[in-house]
């Protein structure tokens, strides 16, 4: 199994987003992006953890802000106990995206009123592998649960079934992590082109 970790030395933290101490923090940058780490659980069959917000009709992946202490990998692991219930000895690390992905907030989301005004959120993903079982994963470990019920879901899934402004970065996390789970060929995705759809 191949394992990547993310490295305070990579060239990520060399460009402007770096801070003292080799941390990123969680005040929104410059243009207005708070930084965020998104987290894609698969199982031994290559399915994706999905879940349900809380008393919403709203799926997606676990993610969370990167406080002022923490790195990405660090905030991950933070995120995925509080969120899933589910720590260190119970994952595998595969990878992680190699930059920020981006994505911005529709007009009626922004919170002008607030400064610095926050206009999305850049996000580190990371690919984990489950190897505990189902019964291990808690979603009410904190005080204010993300998700009510979960599911596995085939890979492309997220892609369709996420809110609107969050698809592109869905996709372009996810066919940048597709090979590590798919070392042989990534499965075909579905014709429907997602990010033309109607929004909703």
């Amino acid at each position: 199994m191949m394992t990547v970790s993310l490295r305070l030395t990579d060239p990520l933290w060399k460009n402007r987003d770096s801070l003292k101490n080799r941390v990123v923090s969680d005040v929104i940058d410059a243009d207005g992006f708070r930084p965020n780490v998104g987290i894609i659980l698969c199982n031994d069959q290559n399915r994706l953890f999905w879940g349900r917000r809380v008393g919403q009709n709203a799926w997606q992946f676990p993610q969370g802000g990167i406080q002022s202490d923490e790195t990405p990998e660090q905030a991950m692991y933070r995120e995925l106990q509080e969120e899933v219930g589910l720590l260190p000895e119970h994952v595998d690390l595969l990878g992680s995206t190699n930059r920020w992905l981006r994505y911005r907030l529709p007009k009626r989301f922004i919170r002008r009123h607030s400064h610095p005004v926050c206009i999305g959120q850049k996000q580190r993903w990371f690919l984990l592998r489950v190897h505990c079982s189902e019964n291990d994963f808690c979603l009410d470990s904190c005080k204010k649960p993300e998700f009510d019920n979960w599911r596995w879901v085939k890979y492309w899934q997220p892609v369709r079934d996420v809110i609107y402004f969050k698809r592109r970065v869905y996709e372009r996390a996810l066919e940048e992590l597709a090979p590590l789970l798919f070392p042989n060929g990534v499965p075909s995705r579905p014709q429907t082109n997602y990010l033309r759809q109607q929004r909703r």
